[in-house]
């Protein structure tokens, strides 16, 4: 579950907003005071923060410089304020978005799932690390204690397919289904066979001893070591 910390001093918005989150699934802890918020930050863990800009006992934009000097979280502001320079100011100091009051609830709840999955796909693994081999994703880079390797296109998905799929046997069939869907043409049988022959050759120690990719007679292959997205 997504948990939202909301900084807004209004009682009657904060109600009405932490009611609408809540109806959308989010957990939702609400302050008033920015002292109440750097307490909160500090004891929980959470996803997004929606914080007000005028506060009694300071400003949102303090406690956005606070959140912003140990985590990364996504940060929208919530304010009356809408001149530019005030506009310019929130998003230079790490904000990822901003809405002036008073604005709809569905679109404060479209902007929270468009930050949101900004931020998932930043941080949803475009490297896959196992053992001493990393595949930079971004790049198609493959690379073995710390030397890049050459991969053809088709080794390139082969590989993306193994590592998205650790310590699991894929049949013949489905890394087939695999290679296709990313636009790999027609296979003969004999043209897997050659391939993982040709990526064991690069990236094991000993290519007749394998200890990444294994053969599962009669069942399959499967990439032998646990992957870390990074």
């Amino acid at each position: 579950m997504v948990r939202i910390l909301l900084l807004e001093d209004d009682a009657s918005l904060a109600l009405g907003l932490e009611f609408s989150l809540k109806e959308e699934g989010y957990d939702v802890t609400h302050v008033s005071l920015v002292e109440e918020c750097k307490e909160a930050f500090h004891q929980e863990s959470f996803d997004l923060a929606l914080l007000d800009v005028t506060l009694p006992d300071g400003n949102g934009y303090d406690m956005c410089k606070y959140i912003r000097e140990s985590s990364d979280i996504p940060i929208i502001f919530l304010t009356a304020m809408d001149d530019e320079v005030n506009v310019v100011l929130g998003l230079d100091i790490g904000a990822d978005d901003y809405m002036t009051k008073p604005f709809r609830v569905r679109e404060l709840l479209s902007r929270i799932r468009a930050v949101l999955r900004r931020k998932g796909q930043a941080n949803s693994g475009h490297l896959l690390r196992s053992g001493s081999i990393i595949l930079d994703v971004d790049r198609a880079v493959l690379k073995k204690d710390r030397e890049e390797i050459p991969l053809s296109a088709q080794e390139y998905k082969l590989m993306l397919i193994f590592m998205n799929h650790p310590e699991k046997i894929l049949s013949r069939d489905e890394i087939f289904d695999l290679l296709l869907e990313g636009g790999g043409g027609f296979f003969e049988d004999n043209t897997l066979s050659v391939y993982i022959k040709r990526l064991r050759e690069k990236i094991e120690t000993d290519f007749s001893d394998p200890e990444y990719i294994l053969t599962h007679r009669g069942l399959g292959y499967k990439w032998n070591k646990r992957v870390v997205r990074e």
